[in-house]
C-alpha cells in the first residue's frame, strides 16, 4: 500500500510547496525590494534557498518535528494537546496552550493568502502568452476561486483521486525543465556550496536581510507537512520530500538561475520562460490546476483545524457536513468555507497581482514556525526527555533561523503584512473569548446545580411516567440544569433516566471498548460519559447503540432528549470584558443547534433554557 500512499501524500500534502517556483525567485530579483540580477547574486540567493529548504524543512519538520505525533497526528493543536498531557506547572501549561492557540489563528490567516498568490500567479502567466490579455487575470482568478469554493459542499473525495497523478506530473515537469536549463549552465551547481549563501551574506547584509522575506516564499508550505501527517503517516511523507519532491524543487531553483545567469531579462517570469513557446499554453493550464490543489489542501486544512478548534471548546458548535462515508477525514464547514472565500475574493481584487501580495505572504508562515520550534522544545523535555543542554543547542540554533525570518517579514508589515497578523489577532480573540466564556459558564452551571446524591435522596414519591429520558450536561457531577428545570416545571420524571455528558479526550481518536462509561445509580438513574477524539465528531445514536454490551437497549422512539440552551446576558465584571462578553454572547447565539451537532433527531429534543449573566 505504500506506493498508493506516497502518492496520495504528493497529491495532498506538497501542493503549497510545490507552487513556490511560480513566485519565489520572481519576488526576491524583482519584489518590493528587488536585488540586483548578477551572477554574484543569483549564486548566492540560489545558496540560500536551498539552505533554507534544507534546514526549515527537511531537517526542523521532516526530520525533528514530525517525531512529535499524538497517535499519528500533528498539528500545532494536536502537538498543544501532546504537551498539557505531561505539563504538570498550570503556568507553564497555560502559556503553552495561548502560543498553540495562536498558531492555529496565524493559520487561518495563511489559509486565506495562498488561494489567492497561488491562483493569481497561475493566471498571471497568461500575460506571456497574449500580454492583451492582462486586463483579464483578476477576473479569470476570481472564477477560478468562486468554482474551487463553490465545489467544497460536494467533497474532495471524486477530486482528489486526481490530485496525485496532477501533481506527479507537476513536480515532473519542474524537474525536467531545471534539468534541461542547468545542462546549458551547469555552472549554477556551485550554489550547492553553503559558502555561497554566507558570502552573500556578508558583501551584502542589508540585501540578504531583506530577501530572507522573500526566501520563506520558497518554503512555504513546509508546516503543513506536520499538519497533515495523520492522513498519510510520517514515512510515506519522508518518502515523498526526499525521494521525489525535494529534488523536483531543487531542481526547478537552480533551473530558473542558470536560465537568469545566460538571460537576466527573464526575471519578469523566471518560471514560465523555463518553458518554450510552444508549451506555455499547457504550462499555464497545469500551473492554475497545481495552484487550485495547493489551495484545495489549505481549505481541507481549514476544515480540520475548525474541527479541532470546535471539539477542543476554542469554537462554537458549528454545521459539520462529512462528504464521505468511509473517510472521515472528509468533511465540509460551510461558514469556514465562505469566510475564506470572501476573505481570498478581497485579497485579489485589493492587492491585484502576486507580486503585492507576496508582501503580505511569509509573515503568518515564519510566525507558525518560531511557535512550532518553542512547542517542540517543551516536547523534548517533558516527552522525549532529552539532555536539556542539548534540546537548548538544537531550539537554539532553529530559533535563530526562524527569528531571522520572522524579522525580515515584519518589515512587510505596512506593505500588506498586517493583514495575516490582523486575521490572526481576530482569530486568536475570537478562540480565547470562547474557551473563556465556556469556563465561565460552567463555573456558573455548578454554583446553580445540586450534588447528585442530595437530589436522588430528596425525590420522595416523585411521577414516574414511561420511556427514557436522556439529560444531556457538560459537566459529569451534579444534576444538571434541564434535569431540574424539568423537574420544577413539569413535576414528572421518566423511568429510566440517563445523564449524559460528552467529554473530548486528548488524543485524536478513542476505540470503542474506552468510548462508553455507565455508572449505575438509585431510582432508575444512569450516568453515561461518552469519550471522543479531537479529530471525531460526536455521535449520540451511536453511543447509545453501543451501551448494548453493558445491557442497555435504547428505543429512539421511546427515548426524549433534554437539552439546555443558555442565554448568556453580558454584564460588566472583572473576570470579563465586557466587549468580550458581548462577543461571547453574539457566538453563543448563533451555535449551531445542540441537536444537530450531536446528531440527535429532532423531533426526540426537548429544550429547556435558563439565563447566565457573566
Amino acid at each position: 500500500m505504500l506506493p498508493g500512499i506516497t502518492v496520495a501524500a504528493i497529491g495532498v500534502v506538497f501542493g503549497d510547496i510545490g507552487t513556490s517556483p511560480l513566485y519565489a525567485l520572481k519576488e526576491i530579483f524583482n519584489g518590493h525590494h528587488p536585488i540586483p540580477v548578477t551572477p554574484e547574486n543569483i549564486l548566492g540567493i540560489l545558496s540560500m534557498v536551498f539552505w533554507s529548504i534544507v534546514a526549515l524543512v527537511s531537517i526542523k519538520y521532516v526530520a525533528i518535528i514530525m517525531r512529535a505525533d499524538n497517535r499519528g497526528e500533528g498539528g500545532s493543536l494536536a502537538l498543544l494537546a501532546l504537551i498539557t498531557e505531561r505539563a504538570k506547572n498550570p503556568v507553564l501549561a497555560r502559556i503553552i496552550t495561548l502560543l498553540a492557540i495562536f498558531a492555529a489563528a496565524l493559520f487561518y490567516g495563511d489559509s486565506m493568502i495562498t488561494p489567492a498568490i497561488s491562483v493569481l500567479s497561475a493566471v498571471e502567466g497568461i500575460e506571456l502568452i497574449a500580454p492583451g490579455l492582462k486586463h483579464y487575470v483578476i477576473p479569470i482568478t476570481l472564477v477560478i476561486i468562486t468554482i474551487l469554493f463553490a465545489i467544497q459542499k460536494r467533497g474532495t473525495g471524486t477530486v482528489g483521486m486526481f490530485f496525485g497523478p496532477i501533481m506527479i506530473t507537476w513536480f515532473g515537469i519542474l524537474g525536467v525543465l531545471g534539468v534541461l536549463e542547468i545542462i546549458h549552465n551547469p555552472s549554477v551547481l556551485m550554489a550547492l556550496l553553503p559558502s555561497y549563501a554566507f558570502h552573500f551574506i556578508q558583501t551584502h547584509p542589508a540585501l540578504a536581510f531583506l530577501a530572507l522575506g522573500s526566501v520563506v516564499l520558497a518554503v512555504t508550505g513546509g508546516e503543513a507537512l506536520y499538519t497533515d501527517m495523520g492522513h498519510f503517516g510520517r514515512f510515506p511523507i519522508r518518502l515523498a520530500w526526499f525521494g521525489f519532491v525535494m529534488p523536483a524543487l531543487v531542481l526547478n531553483y537552480f533551473g530558473q538561475g542558470a536560465l537568469l545567469l545566460a538571460e537576466p531579462d527573464a526575471i519578469a517570469n523566471p518560471f514560465f520562460h523555463l518553458a518554450p513557446d510552444w508549451a506555455l499554453i499547457p504550462m499555464v493550464i497545469l500551473a492554475t490546476a497545481a495552484t487550485v490543489i495547493a489551495s484545495q489542501a489549505v481549505i481541507s486544512g481549514a476544515f480540520s483545524v475548525a474541527r479541532q478548534s470546535i471539539q477542543m471548546g476554542l469554537l462554537p458548535r458549528m454545521q459539520i457536513i462529512h462528504t464521505s462515508g468511509q473517510e472521515q477525514g472528509q468533511i465540509y464547514v460551510p461558514f469556514t468555507n465562505w469566510t475564506l472565500y470572501l476573505a481570498v475574493v478581497a485579497l485579489v481584487i485589493g492587492f491585484k497581482s502576486s507580486s503585492n501580495l507576496a508582501a503580505a505572504y511569509g509573515i503568518a508562515v515564519t510566525g507558525t514556525m518560531l511557535i512550532d520550534t518553542i512547542l517542540i522544545a517543551f516536547v523534548m523535555v517533558l516527552m522525549w526527555r532529552w539532555n536539556k543542554l542539548l534540546v537548548a543547542l538544537i531550539t537554539g540554533l532553529m530559533l535563530s533561523v526562524d527569528i531571522a525570518f520572522f524579522s525580515a517579514n515584519a518589515i512587510k508589515i505596512p506593505d500588506g503584512g498586517w493583514f495575516p497578523i490582523a486575521m490572526g489577532i481576530i482569530s486568536f480573540v475570537v478562540l480565547t473569548t470562547w474557551r473563556r466564556g465556556r469556563s465561565l459558564v460552567s463555573q456558573e452551571m455548578a454554583k446553580q446545580s445540586i450534588p447528585m446524591d442530595a437530589f436522588l435522596d430528596s425525590l420522595g414519591d416523585v411521577h414516574r411516567v414511561q420511556g427514557t429520558a436522556v439529560f444531556m450536561s457538560s459537566s459529569k457531577d451534579g444534576v444538571p440544569a434541564a434535569l431540574l428545570h424539568n423537574l420544577k416545571h413539569n413535576q414528572v420524571l421518566h423511568e429510566r433516566v440517563i445523564l449524559l455528558t460528552i467529554q473530548t479526550t486528548d488524543t485524536p481518536h478513542v476505540n470503542d471498548f474506552e468510548r462508553i462509561f455507565l455508572h449505575k445509580m438509585d431510582h432508575g438513574f444512569k450516568r453515561l460519559i461518552v469519550r471522543y477524539g479531537f479529530m471525531e465528531s460526536p455521535d449520540v445514536p451511536g453511543a447509545l447503540e453501543q451501551c448494548k454490551r453493558f445491557g442497555e437497549r435504547f428505543d429512539l422512539m421511546e427515548t426524549t432528549f433534554y437539552l439546555s440552551r443558555e442565554t448568556i446576558v453580558p454584564a460588566l465584571a472583572k473576570k470579563f470584558s465586557l466587549p468580550r462578553a458581548r462577543l461571547f454572547a453574539v457566538m453563543s447565539k448563533n451555535a449551531t443547534n445542540a441537536s444537530e451537532f450531536f446528531q440527535i433527531p429532532t423531533n426526540r429534543v426537548v429544550e429547556l433554557g435558563t439565563q447566565l449573566v457573566i
